[in-house]
């Protein structure tokens, strides 16, 4: 079996920002094992070894934009003790405002249909972002500035909501950019958490 090839020259976080820039910009049907080598600055043998399709490129990179959303997600609300400026920070960061990458997705969800292991990373990523949310309305609860009664079930409505809107921001609809999102979810918010968000926004 031959090594590995080297990449000291590309790290492998090199190779999966440049995979989820061109999936962005073409679509992974149209995206190409060289564009991505292209753009990464190595061969296409060397990403073919690291990965076997370019199906499995997509899920990395995805799960590598996810965990750059996630750890500057975590650093900015670990800043934060006010519970609703941290609601707020969610809600910028589902509404196109963060590293939230609803391209990606975009390619991922049609593809978890037929798919086994894309349905359970797409329910695991789910999960966390629902968590994520749900964490913040029970630290609010702690604290006395939310009163919803069901943290999770307010976790699956924003999130629901909030993705829907991050695919019209992705497609560009004139009726809905990054600041009406933003509006619209807080707006939902402060009448499920029973509080108001936008004077701190």
């Amino acid at each position: 079996m031959s090594p590995r090839p080297r990449l000291d020259h590309v790290r492998r976080p090199a190779i999966l920002a440049a995979a989820a820039e061109v999936i962005r910009e073409r679509g992974l049907e149209n995206t190409r094992v060289a564009d991505v080598a292209e753009r990464a600055g190595t061969s296409a043998p060397s990403i073919l070894y690291w990965f076997e399709s370019k199906g499995e490129l997509l899920t990395v990179a995805l799960g590598f934009a996810e965990e750059r959303f996630y750890e500057a997600l975590e650093r900015e609300l670990a800043g934060i003790e006010d519970a609703r400026e941290r609601m707020v920070r969610i809600v910028a960061g589902g509404a196109g405002e963060g590293d939230y990458d609803a391209a990606l997705w975009m390619e991922l969800w049609p593809r978890a249909l037929r798919d086994p292991e894309l349905a359970a990373m797409r329910a695991e990523l789910d999960q966390r972002w629902r968590r994520t949310i749900a964490d913040v309305v029970r630290y609010g609860k702690t604290r006395g500035e939310f009163e919803v009664r069901d943290p999770d079930g307010f976790a699956a409505l924003l999130s629901s909501l909030l993705d829907g809107l991050a695919v019209q921001i992705a497609l560009k609809d004139t009726d809905v950019t990054p600041q009406r999102a933003r509006e619209l979810s807080l707006r939902f918010a402060e009448r499920e958490l029973g509080c108001e968000l936008r004077a701190v926004a």
